[in-house]
């Protein structure tokens, strides 16, 4: 059967009444069988990426491939059943994939390697377990399997379609010797697969356990009653919020890491009508020469849908109700996606390259949001960036590898009602690497680990900061860096401000000191050269001449906003010994009058920051950047994109 005939008769299924006290121990327990495994995984992985950056995902699915839990979004069954239809499963079989073109959709690279366990009552497969993690490498041409020059799949590291790596319980050892030999890091590989498998292997049995003290009957009907409710909350609560009509917006991507730099377009039309939302995506550039590309048409959008239709909980009446509202398999009832053919950013064809397909993935967050926020007179969050991949590779002091891999988040957006917050993950409990960890573990010393002062926008609700990390490696080395709004700032809504735009500096205070690109397969970095990470700031929120002078006064004495930029972006003068500010209010009120008299009209809704008309500009030729008096640079720096 097809998950899609297998949806249809789902849907098509008589609802029945169903006990409140019942579904609230149902719904408890499913949230808690998640929360166990995620717990048994963090506990038992090996890798720094899983064990200490927490990147993985569990996700809990009805026998139909429903995802029944709201708190993160994960993988998809769906491809599993496609390959190995359900009649043939037995206990103890454990599926496993990390193909992006084979898994319908919800595996963007080939380092998120997915297990998948079927949960049995009486005989019968009535449910999925899912855990993927990113994992630290998967071979490819370079360490950490994230080449930023790569141009198809072949250089990015293993692909693996849909494989039953256990048979009723046993291991199939000659597939796992195959992914074992691809890896520069085996032993720690093999150890997150582990724990991986043997989590969800625990977190099928809690799922038995369910099925077998309430029966099938009752579970299902819970397991429909909580897809149900997701869906009506979204019907009935969010979506009038959105006045009927079709909104249009477009945001871009500015690298590929092959080509000189330039906008690459995600389009999106957005139709409400009544209790729907029609996302049509024509208009979306030709998919690129480098790896940003992100497969995802497949299985009716299903789950892109459930990746971005959390945007919308912004529209809640408070943010303690939207924090209440968790986005499950309910949601794809009320959005229906429209692809471009295949060609584009978000259809390529394959083998295109895509381990750098966050950047095309997060700013479909961006996406629906701006597309929103025109229909709401702009009471959406500004922008966001909260991921990219940093590291060191190379030989410690004995000779021995080492491979260093880092997530680092960014500044939220600021909000109508409050500001960003600083240096959050998008990624649930996903957190940067211990200072302690690292310098135990890595010939890498951190000089710094602190908040990036002024990357915020600037806005009557600022936007969140991002870091400041300083490390110095103890022997030569290499960096990798996947990331992007290195050019273009997080925009800015309803008046605010873009963020600061991320970089990484090596040789911070050298005599070589020069800027890196966003995507770096390998930057030389000699021992004790410092190298700086800054990310990014999220936008501002409303028009920053409007934010109260004391919370301007606590940013400066908090050392978020410096002096200089309080005056700048804010029109407040700070007066007074370092450890004690204070305003100057008369000065304050002259310089923001005189700031404000220039202004023709009201703020733009939307603000990009100098990067993107800067880019555009440099693009179309309508005029030429700024000259800038180059820095000495090392001969390696060359390569940078």
């Amino acid at each position: 059967m097809s998950p899609d005939t297998a949806t249809a008769l789902a849907a098509a299924a008589v609802r029945r009444d169903v006990d409140p006290v019942v579904l609230q121990i149902v719904e408890g327990t499913v949230n808690s069988i998640e929360a166990e495994i995620e717990y048994a995984i963090e506990r038992t992985a090996r890798s720094p990426m899983i064990r200490e950056a927490h990147d993985f995902r569990v996700g809990l699915f009805d026998r139909f491939c429903r995802k029944l839990t709201g708190r993160s979004y994960s993988a998809m069954p769906q491809p599993v059943v496609r390959d190995y239809p359900v009649a043939t499963m037995r206990p103890g079989d454990v599926y496993f994939m990390n193909d992006t073109y084979l898994t319908e959709g919800s595996i963007g690279h080939l380092p998120d390697m997915c297990s998948t366990v079927p949960v049995f009552h009486h005989g019968e497969v009535v449910a999925f377990i899912q855990a993927f993690g990113h994992h630290d490498d998967i071979g490819g041409r370079v360490p950490g399997s994230m080449p930023g020059t790569a141009a198809t799949v072949f250089e990015e590291g293993l692909a693996i379609p849909p494989i039953k790596l256990y048979s009723e319980g046993v291991r199939n050892e000659d597939a796992f010797k195959i992914i074992k030999r691809n890896t520069r890091v085996p032993e720690m590989l093999a150890a997150d697969i582990d724990s991986e498998v043997q989590a969800c292997i625990m977190g099928a049995r809690r799922m038995e356990e369910l099925f077998d003290r309430f029966g099938k009957d009752t579970v299902e009907t819970c397991f429909q009653a909580i897809l149900d409710k997701c869906a009506d909350i979204f019907r009935n609560e969010l979506l009038p919020k959105i006045a009927d009509g079709t909104y249009v917006w477009e945001d871009y991507v500015e690298h590929d890491g092959i080509n000189d730099p330039k906008l690459h377009k995600l389009a999106l039309k957005m139709t409400k009508r009544g209790d729907r939302l029609v996302l049509d995506f024509n208009g979306t550039d030709p998919q690129s020469t480098g790896p940003i590309n992100w497969p995802v048409d497949y299985c009716d959008g299903r789950f892109l849908i459930k990746w971005i239709a959390p945007i919308l909980r912004n529209l809640a009446d408070t943010p303690e109700r939207a924090a209440e509202i968790h986005c499950n398999e309910g949601v794809c009832d009320v959005f229906e996606v429209v692809f471009p053919p295949k060609g584009t950013l978000i259809t390529p064809e394959w083998p295109a390259a895509t381990n750098a397909r966050s950047f095309v993935l997060l700013r479909s967050l961006g996406l629906l949001a701006g597309v929103v926020a025109q229909a709401v007179k702009g009471n959406m969050p500004a922008d966001q960036e909260t991921i990219r991949y940093t590291g060191f590779y190379g030989k410690d002091r004995t000779g021995r590898p080492f491979l260093s891999r880092e997530v680092l988040g960014g500044g939220g957006g600021g909000r109508a009602y409050a500001d960003g917050s600083d240096v959050i993950h998008i990624v649930p409990d996903s957190r940067n690497q211990p200072a302690e960890f690292t310098e135990t573990r890595f010939p890498i010393m951190v000089e710094k680990l602190g908040l990036r002062a002024d990357s915020g926008g600037a806005g009557k609700r600022r936007g969140g900061l991002g870091y400041e990390k300083i490390y110095r490696p103890l022997v030569d080395c290499h960096t990798i860096v996947t990331a992007d709004r290195v050019r273009l700032g997080c925009y800015g809504l309803n008046g605010g401000k873009a963020g600061k735009p991320f970089c990484v500096t090596v040789d911070l205070g050298g005599r070589t000191e020069h800027d890196l690109g966003g995507l770096v397969d390998g930057e030389p970095v000699k021992a004790g050269q410092k190298l700086r990470v800054a990310t990014t700031g999220g936008g501002g929120w409303g028009d920053p001449l409007e934010r109260e002078t004391e919370l301007v006064w606590l940013d400066v004495l908090q050392g978020k906003v410096t002096r200089a930029g309080a005056r700048v972006d804010y029109g407040v003068v700070v007066t007074g010994a370092e450890a004690a500010p204070a305003v100057d209010l008369r000065a304050t009120a002259r310089l923001r009058a005189k700031l404000k008299k220039p202004r023709k009209g009201r703020p733009a809704m939307i603000d990009r920051g100098p990067g993107f008309e800067l880019l555009r500009n440099t693009i179309t030729g309508a005029r030429k950047p700024p000259a800038r008096k180059p820095k000495p640079r090392g001969p390696a720096s060359k390569r940078k994109r």
